[in-house]
């Protein structure tokens, strides 16, 4: 299910979509609308606008958060015009399953937009690289994150786009051993629990950049 304002990129995504074999349930242009398909027929996914009527603030954002508490099961896709650290922030580090966060300007990177699609769908996490970037550039010496190497930040910086260690390691085009080495040592450098699953991973990282 879609939920957009702009009926131009709203039809623009049903039609590339359905170009792909997706089944698009519904596509609706405020929120309310769109929690009450959800109520009617449950998808596996949904993408959302940020803002939407009536006051485009954080409409869209809101119904988010109300479909990952009532309906644990739906992915949720949320796009943003610009950058919002704080509603990225409420989204994420809830529960780092099946969500995602993508600037609207990657969606013109199709291969892309339907890759995030795809990982939500089978449970991940698909968080754009450009808020990624944002929040991993911090260089104060108390800070951490300054404790790590170029190529353990390239590292935490895919582990938190979502990628598996497997995309990471072909992504950075280094082994799985490198990359399970280097999270390794990032985790203990960032001082963040050990924990198994890769959502939870990307969870305590993401935790950890908001603090």
């Amino acid at each position: 299910m879609l939920a957009e304002d702009s009926t131009l990129l709203r039809e623009g995504l049903v039609r590339l979509l359905a170009e792909e074999g997706h089944e698009v349930l519904a596509a609706v242009g405020d929120a309310v609308a769109l929690l009450r398909e959800v109520e009617a027929r449950p998808p596996d996914l949904v993408v959302v606008d940020i803002r939407m009527p009536p006051t485009h603030t954080d409409e869209g954002l809101r119904a988010a958060l109300e479909i990952r508490e009532r309906w644990p099961g739906i992915g949720v896709l949320v796009l943003s015009q610009h950058l919002e650290r704080a509603y990225a922030a409420q989204l994420l580090t809830s529960n780092a399953e099946r969500v995602g966060y993508l600037l609207k300007d990657r969606v013109a990177q199709v291969e892309e937009f339907l890759d995030a699609l795809e990982r939500i769908r089978a449970g991940g996490a698909a968080i754009d690289p450009e808020v990624v970037r944002q929040l991993v550039v911090r260089t104060t010496h108390s800070d951490p994150l300054a404790r790590l190497t170029p190529r353990e930040r390239s590292v935490l910086e895919a582990l938190a786009e979502g990628h598996t260690n497997a995309a990471i390691a072909e992504k950075l085009h280094i082994s799985m051993s490198t990359v399970e080495k280097n999270l390794n040592t990032i985790f203990d450098k960032l001082e963040l629990a050990r924990t198994t699953g890769s959502n939870r991973r990307i969870l305590a990282v993401l935790r950890y950049l908001e603090s």
